[in-house]
């Protein structure tokens, strides 16, 4: 559909860094010492097991968004879109659960804290995409000029998120620093993950 081809494309490349978020919690530094606690790794684990569960249903979302920026009548455009940024928008509310649950790093310097700024942003990142999903849900599709319109204002509202975006991955990294991040790459979960998706790039 000429004049939303672009902004799709746009919107797809805006979104498609999910998987930052999760390399932010799965690091490939290592230690010569006697390794973490034994708590921290627990806690490790409660955060990384759900993570492949959660970083599919994201990265699913990415995809969608990217096949739908190919072509599509605005209706198909519309639903397509709403039922990515609502994915998404369950994922990221998704891992803000997991870290609550998890409750602060044991035995880590500030951890509450760090924890508690990542559980923030992440839920912010949520409420983001569930506001783009009200917004793709309330497009004109009977009307391409107003449906391109939209759009093009849509991908206005994606710089925001970009900068979401930026502040939940340096809230992530901050807190896998140390022996999180050695707890952190011991499980499974974590490292399976960050090895697959590679949607860091639009």
């Amino acid at each position: 559909m000429e004049g939303t081809d672009p902004v799709n494309k746009k919107l797809a490349a805006a979104l498609s860094g999910g998987a930052v978020l999760v390399v932010a919690l799965s690091g490939c530094t290592s230690s010569e010492d006697k390794g973490p606690d034994p708590k921290l790794v627990a806690w490790a684990k409660t955060v990384c097991d759900p993570l492949p569960a959660q970083q599919s249903k994201i990265s699913e979302a990415f995809d969608a968004l990217a096949a739908v920026a190919k072509d599509g009548p605005p209706k198909e455009v519309q639903k397509t879109d709403s039922k990515a940024f609502q994915e998404l928008a369950d994922g990221f509310k998704a891992r803000a659960a997991t870290l609550t649950d998890a409750g602060a790093p044991p035995g880590v310097e500030d951890g509450k804290r760090k924890q508690q700024d990542a559980v923030k942003r992440l839920t912010a990142l949520s409420g983001a995409y569930t506001d783009l999903k009200d917004q793709v849900d309330g497009l004109d599709t009977k009307n391409q000029t107003k449906f391109a319109s939209g759009l093009s204002k849509l991908s206005e509202r994606m710089k925001a998120v970009s900068a979401q975006y930026d502040g939940a991955i340096t809230a992530l990294q901050n807190l896998e620093k140390g022996d999180v991040n050695e707890a952190v790459t011991q499980q499974r979960g974590c490292t399976k993950t960050s090895a697959s998706p590679s949607a860091a790039k639009g």
